[in-house]
């Protein structure tokens, strides 16, 4: 068992939370809705068992949009800055916390790449590219 208490926020830090839930799989997920999502080549999502969203501060910022259709996808979001904040899913079976989110490092390591055959065609360059510790001029 990986039970975990863990807080995060948003960018902006109106949204504060805290979590206490067990962690159950970090993956990365590649699908066409994560990357718009998140305007990147992934989602970086923990999946946990459910468990209270504790908001510490900045509820009423919190936004959620289900994604209409057959496929179970939500995001939910800090409607100041846009940051990705946890939610329970659809049905109320699984928590979803995304990892950027979290204040300090996550007790698991991602153990998945999902959707892999939907990953962005530059997504491998990017990982061999140079590497630099800000921008580059």
């Amino acid at each position: 068992m990986n039970q975990s208490v863990m807080t995060g926020s948003c960018l902006c830090k109106r949204v504060k939370y805290s979590i206490e839930t067990e962690l159950q799989e970090f993956y990365f997920c590649h699908c066409g809705q994560c990357r718009k999502v998140t305007g990147s080549a992934f989602a970086s999502n923990i999946q946990a068992k459910p468990g209270e969203i504790k908001w510490l501060s900045g509820a009423e910022h919190v936004k959620r949009f289900d994604y209409p259709g057959d496929r179970l996808f939500t995001k939910v979001f800090c409607s100041e800055c846009g940051s990705g904040l946890p939610f329970l899913n659809k049905s109320g079976k699984k928590l979803f916390i995304p990892a950027g989110s979290l204040d300090s490092e996550p007790s698991i390591l991602p153990g998945h790449n999902i959707f892999w055959g939907d990953r962005s065609s530059w997504f491998e360059a990017g990982l061999s590219a140079p590497k630099s510790e800000g921008f580059v001029d």
